[in-house]
């Protein structure tokens, strides 16, 4: 259908809708939205000026609004542009009032609170950042998840998106030839992954990175028997330590910390599982 207006209305940051109406679209390959994005939408002003907008740019809208004189007016408007207009929370509240048996407070913007789970993932990021790409290994117990991998293996991204999850993560490179940090074999609490891909894929994201560094000249860092050497030295180093290995060549960075996390989890139910036998 080609390019397509997109108004997202929420009474808070927006990145709810944002990330619902991302997760749709991958699902309509030649849709291509013209966002609107109307975040901390609280007063009737403010709905006036988002009327007339979706009214010069008529399109899908989609909102989380709490305040049920603010959704009513958008609702309205909406039914008179004729546009197709969805709380997209409505459902999922519905459900938790219906299982939990109470109702929603329906305050806005409550998930972005300054609870503990908010300062747990500031200092997750901090830590994060402290102890990226080997950084500081003498504070690698304190972490809660250690990866690992060969260059170019989406570590650091994977570690900062974990870390936003408020999973304090640090990551260390596998380097042939260069000795690992000795306090990574001697962890009691962190766990450990090893991150890998085919040698062909990790040949051509090191080709691409050097042409982004405007380096013309090859090195042993492309050559792809080079990097054969390191991404089996790497599984090695990983199945001896009983490191469990993910292989990230078919991966997002969202899909890999999934992948991550319900590892992470698993050892710990096991954990508890073996304590209670």
């Amino acid at each position: 259908m080609g390019e397509f207006h997109l108004h997202l209305v929420s009474d808070s940051t927006g990145e709810t809708l944002q990330s619902m109406a991302k997760a749709s679209l991958v699902q309509f390959e030649s849709a291509v939205p013209i966002e609107h994005v109307w975040s901390m939408t609280r007063t009737v002003r403010q709905l006036d000026d988002i009327i007339d907008s979706i009214k010069k740019n008529p399109g899908l809208v989609l909102f989380t609004l709490v305040n049920k004189e603010l959704r009513g007016i958008l609702e309205k408007g909406c039914r008179n542009l004729g546009v197709p207009c969805v709380s997209v929370l409505d459902p999922v509240l519905a459900a938790f009032s219906q299982y939990l048996g109470q109702e929603a407070r329906n305050r806005p913007g409550r998930q972005h609170a300054l609870d503990q789970q908010y300062f747990a993932r500031i200092e997750a990021l901090n830590y994060t950042m402290a102890h990226d790409d080997g950084q500081m290994p003498e504070g690698l117990e304190d972490a809660d998840i250690v990866l690992v991998g060969v260059s170019r293996t989406s570590k650091t991204p994977t570690s900062f998106y974990l870390s936003h999850r408020g999973i304090k993560t640090a990551n260390v490179p596998i380097v042939l030839d260069c000795p690992l940090p000795d306090q990574l074999f001697h962890l009691k609490n962190p766990f450990v992954v090893g991150l890998t891909t085919s040698p062909d894929r990790l040949s051509q994201i090191r080709k691409n990175r050097l042409l982004s560094l405007q380096e013309k000249n090859e090195t042993s860092y492309v050559d792809l028997e080079r990097i054969k050497q390191e991404v089996i030295f790497a599984r090695k180093l990983c199945t001896k330590q009983g490191w469990p290995i993910i292989d990230v060549s078919r991966r997002s960075v969202e899909e890999t910390a999934a992948q991550i996390i319900t590892l992470y989890n698993r050892r710990f139910t096991d954990e508890k599982d073996m304590r209670t036998l």
